[in-house]
């Protein structure tokens, strides 16, 4: 199983593009813990989350760092924080996020579980507890990266840009 530190090597040494498949209402991340503590108190935006150095370094060396996360609204607290905190200052620096609502229409043909493909060889299946604390990822076989690229591409063509999801949500819930 790949540790955290070890899964940090690979946004190191990616060459061209990283694509990540979300598909949980909740990550626990312990760096966050404050930040979702004051999301849910009603805080303010934090000032330093209007960007995001480490995507900001990923797209200014040129490579390309994608994610569509697969939802169903209504949406967890946790990921109403995500989405509202987290991924602005990410897209603000050149991730492209796409957005999945399986209560908006039924998707098949993607798999139940996290994954990052990185450069279209390396995938690394994710494994979370049921609270979603990250356990550890697989690295799944060459083989099966062409299965991956596939699951891929299926979400990017089928994703709603975020901010266009953003926006009609922000106006569903007001």
């Amino acid at each position: 199983m790949i540790s955290e530190t070890e899964l940090a090597e690979y946004f190191m040494n990616f060459t061209s593009s990283a694509f990540r498949l979300e598909t949980l209402d909740v990550y626990r991340v312990d760096d966050e813990t404050e930040y979702f503590e004051r999301f849910m108190a009603g805080g303010e935006f934090p000032e330093d989350w209007h960007d995001n150095p480490w995507v900001r370094s990923i797209t200014e060396s040129g490579r390309k760092l994608h994610r569509v996360h697969v939802l169903r609204t209504p949406l967890s607290d946790y990921l109403r924080f995500q989405l509202g905190w987290g991924y602005p200052g990410n897209v603000h620096d050149g991730e492209d996020i796409g957005i999945i609502d399986l209560s908006e229409r039924e998707i098949s043909g993607l798999p139940d579980h996290d994954f990052w493909l990185f450069d279209e060889v390396d995938v690394l299946r994710m494994y979370y507890a049921d609270d979603g604390t990250f356990e550890g990822a697989e690295h799944l076989s060459p083989s099966r990266a062409p299965e991956y690229i596939a699951y891929r591409d299926f979400a990017l063509s089928t994703a709603t840009p975020y901010t266009e999801f953003w926006s009609r949500y922000q106006k569903r819930v007001e």
